[in-house]
């Protein structure tokens, strides 16, 4: 085993038993409920692990913040797209809500959806969304939102390429 491969656990162990404590308590002030601190504490250290890169942090705080907060976004956005999802489920006649099973897939979904579009402009990301969800055609969304049919084209190119890119990292 390469020197740099054994080091990395011991590098991964040390930060955490010098620093998850800190970041427990510095999440606890940020969050209303203390199991999602350190829900998120555990969170932060998955993503170290995952990401390798133990040995380069050279400001272990300033990093385990920004990945804190970028986690903390992370939930609080899907909170408010479940929020949003459940809403739309009960205004639904009994007759047309889902299996329990159904809901959860959909809810995935959407999560995924939600993150794949979140990189992308609002115009842009709208026009996505008349497009593949609404099933609207090029002429109409351009109609729909007053713009050219050339700027649906460009907008449609962009999310394609956006989404495309994400995937392409994902599958790495």
């Amino acid at each position: 085993m390469p020197a740099e491969s054994s080091a990395l656990p011991a590098a991964v162990g040390d930060l955490y038993a010098e620093h998850s404590s800190w970041l427990r308590g510095w999440l606890r002030k940020r969050m209303a409920n203390h199991c999602d601190a350190a829900d998120l504490v555990q969170d932060t250290f998955v993503k170290i692990i995952k990401a390798r890169n133990a040995l380069e942090i050279r400001e272990p705080r300033v990093y385990l913040t920004t990945v804190a907060k970028g986690l903390m976004i992370d939930l609080f956005r899907r909170r408010s797209l479940e929020q949003a999802y459940l809403e739309a489920l009960a205004s639904l006649p009994a007759a047309h809500v889902p299996s329990a099973e159904s809901q959860a897939l959909l809810f995935e979904t959407l999560v995924e959806l939600d993150r794949l579009l979140s990189g992308l402009g609002a115009r842009v990301r709208q026009v996505f969304i008349l497009s593949q969800l609404d099933g609207l055609t090029y002429p109409q969304i351009a109609q729909q939102l007053g713009i050219s049919l050339r700027t649906v084209n460009n907008h449609m190119a962009k999310a394609m390429e956006h989404i495309c890119l994400l995937q392409w990292e994902l599958n790495e």
